[in-house]
């Protein structure tokens, strides 16, 4: 069953796309506000550095523990009931975050945000994988494009709204409605099986014991902390470190969120014809190179510009690496999708939070830094990889 006669499967593919922008809005939301809610819920001092890397991993801890919790049970209750649920629950945290007023409420709006975007999350390739069995690579990247389309709304809309002079806690509620569209979008799609009907699922205790896997699992985990140490930490980058203003860092992560879905698209248009760990491995070397330049350049102009373009280096690594598993274990199921993403976040838990301590400890540069190491590590781990693709 790939779709229902009376629903094109462009309909499928709508509703999965603007979910992946509602998963959007949920993650680069709180990185645009970290310096206002420094000054909002810090007092006179504001928050540290590394109050404001909790932000962003709270944001991540909970996208993780709703893709542990959910997944396995995605492949006994199909996708659909928490492909609904997580859209409900980042209008949820959207809505808490409006009305927030201490720091603690503002960790708590960011973690069920990320609770209700890691169940999207979780759900939301292994269906796209379904309905498109044929061309993964593609129509991950195709997907995951959309994710940086919202990522781009979210931080432009909300960068341009505070230097209108918007109050920020609009903002968060402005974008409620979103979630409710998306809920109601899959409450009325007929949602695949997420194992092609006669194919029995392979179960995680014999992937895990497949090397192949294990490697695409920390390759993962890798490509998370690689992409998220500059999109969790670019606007605030850009302020203090580089001396720019707060509407100059919300652009650099435009320009960033845009370049990632350049490069996402371009992706979907080159996966029919290019290897998708040789373009990994493109892009790795890239990102470790524009990590050197955004942290040590002299001239700030030339650091930021290196930042942004870093959402161009990373753009496919992730969906491709979705696809890699995908092809390579195509039984796998939810559960597979669901611990891959786990680990791909779990490196956004890690990477925003050491950022901030780096920082703390020495300068923000350096924090920045240290995103060369996870890409570097993945450099050598994705060559690995390729020699082992039949």
């Amino acid at each position: 069953m790939t779709n229902n006669p009376k629903q094109p499967l462009a309909y499928a593919l709508t509703v999965n796309y603007a979910g992946m922008v509602c998963l959007a809005v949920a993650v680069n939301l709180p990185p645009v506000l970290l310096t206002t809610l420094s000054h909002a819920v810090g007092g006179e001092a504001g928050l540290t550095n590394e109050q404001l890397g909790r932000i962003g991993s709270a944001i991540f801890v909970g996208l993780v523990l709703g893709i542990v919790l959910t997944g396995p049970l995605a492949d006994r209750m199909g996708a659909k009931p928490f492909a609904v649920a997580g859209s409900l629950c980042v209008g949820v945290g959207l809505g808490v975050l409006g009305y927030a007023e201490t720091y603690g409420a503002v960790l708590l709006a960011a973690f069920v945000m990320g609770f209700g975007a890691g169940v999207l999350d979780m759900v939301l390739s292994p269906i796209v994988a379904a309905l498109q069995p044929d061309h993964r690579a593609s129509a991950m990247n195709w997907l995951h494009s959309f994710y940086s389309i919202g990522a781009v709304a979210t931080v432009l809309a909300t960068s341009l709204a505070l230097r209108c002079g918007v109050a920020w806690r609009s903002i968060p509620v402005a974008m409620l409605p979103l979630s409710l569209l998306v809920a109601l979008g899959f409450l009325g799609m007929r949602v695949p099986a997420l194992v092609a009907e006669g194919h029995e699922r392979k179960r995680l205790r014999r992937l895990c014991r497949e090397p192949y896997f294990l490697a695409a699992l920390a390759a993962i985990f890798l490509v998370g902390a690689t992409e998220l140490a500059m999109a969790q930490w670019l606007p605030a980058y850009a302020e203090k470190g580089l001396g720019y203003s707060k509407w100059a860092g919300g652009m650099a992560l435009v320009v960033f969120s845009v370049a990632m879905a350049a490069g996402r698209m371009a992706g979907g248009l080159l996966g029919r014809r290019v290897r998708a760990v040789r373009l990994m491995l493109a892009c790795c070397a890239s990102a470790a190179c524009l990590y050197v330049v955004g942290s040590f350049a002299p001239w700030p102009p030339v650091a930021l510009a290196a930042c942004a373009a870093m959402g161009l280096a990373v753009s496919c690594l992730w969906p491709s690496m979705l696809a890699v598993a995908a092809d390579r274990f195509p039984t796998g199921g939810a559960s597979m999708f669901a611990l891959l993403a786990a680990l791909g976040n779990f490196g956004g838990i890690v990477m925003p939070w050491l950022v901030g301590a780096v920082a703390d400890a020495t300068t923000v540069s350096w924090g920045i830094a240290t995103g060369t190491i996870p890409a570097l590590l993945l450099l050598g781990l994705l060559a690995w990889m390729g020699r082992r693709i039949a």
